[in-house]
């Protein structure tokens, strides 16, 4: 056996990982796969994989490519989600907002910088037209965190899967203002450079697994059941979520890496511009 350290965050997308896994699938194939939840989201995962903690995550497409514009030694090997990613934007229930557009200037709960809520708390202001310059954060590490920075007034408002943070907003811990999608497909999967170098067939062998389980993922009965049971959610919260969402089993593209790329450069996210070639696989 082979042991594959996978991380990925505790949300309804990473769902087919979890069935793979407990349906022995990665081990029909000689593969021992070690997954570790990372509530703390893509900028955490992000670093595991430059710490050698991890070998493979399932990270923000944004938050991969900011990563290895700083020299973090990383491929993508896969898009795994292709549709966009629908960001809530949270403030606690009691909270005095009520619009987006009052936001501007009000500092926003991230749970680490470079994650996929601190990138995005940038390119939501762009797209209102205030100045990124200006914006102030509070570092929460997680969903937990970010409620208790909202509740007692330490950041406010927080930008976070509308899904995920649903059952917040029916329970009257949060309210949502809005939602922001990502102009890209959200998530990808990324390998340390040193397990692509020393085990390529072990990584083939991982993402032939997990395709033929996203590719059937949808159709089996009652998914949707057990996924709002897994994962606190209402049915049909998650059968709206199922028609926004699609899995790849393919390559992101250069056109969308280009435009993540341009955009995290204009918005001083990254120093410099790679080729889209340089964060691929092969």
């Amino acid at each position: 056996m082979k042991t594959v350290r996978i991380a990925g965050v505790p949300e309804h997308f990473n769902l087919p990982w979890h069935m793979a896994i407990e349906e022995g699938a990665f081990e029909e194939r000689g593969i021992l796969p070690e997954w570790t939840d990372v509530p703390e989201g893509s900028g955490r995962m992000c670093e595991m994989l430059r710490e050698n903690r991890a070998d493979l995550a399932i990270a923000l497409t944004e938050g991969v490519v900011k990563s290895i514009s700083e020299g973090n030694p990383v491929k993508i090997v896969q898009e795994y989600v292709s549709s966009p990613l629908l960001w809530g934007i949270h403030v606690a229930a009691a909270s005095p907002y009520n619009n987006e557009g009052e936001l501007q200037q009000k500092k926003a709960a991230i749970s680490r910088p470079g994650s996929g809520s601190h990138l995005m708390a940038f390119l939501h202001a762009q797209n209102l037209g205030w100045e990124t310059e200006n914006l102030g954060f509070e570092t929460v590490n997680n969903l937990q965190g970010a409620v208790t920075a909202l509740t007692e007034g330490s950041a406010d408002y927080f930008m976070w899967e509308h899904f995920t943070t649903k059952p917040l907003v029916n329970e009257g811990i949060f309210r949502r203002l809005g939602d922001f999608p990502t102009p890209w497909p959200c998530f990808v999967i990324a390998a340390r450079i040193g397990l692509l170098q020393e085990q390529p067939g072990l990584v083939r062998h991982v993402l032939e697994v997990i395709n033929l389980y996203t590719e059937e993922f949808r159709h089996i009965p009652s998914i949707d059941r057990t996924l709002a049971n897994r994962y606190g959610q209402e049915v049909a919260d998650i059968r709206d979520w199922f028609g926004k969402t699609r899995w790849s089993q393919g390559q992101i593209s250069t056109d969308t890496l280009e435009n993540v790329i341009d955009i995290l450069y204009h918005l001083k996210l990254i120093d410099k511009k790679m080729p889209p070639g340089e964060f691929l696989y092969p």
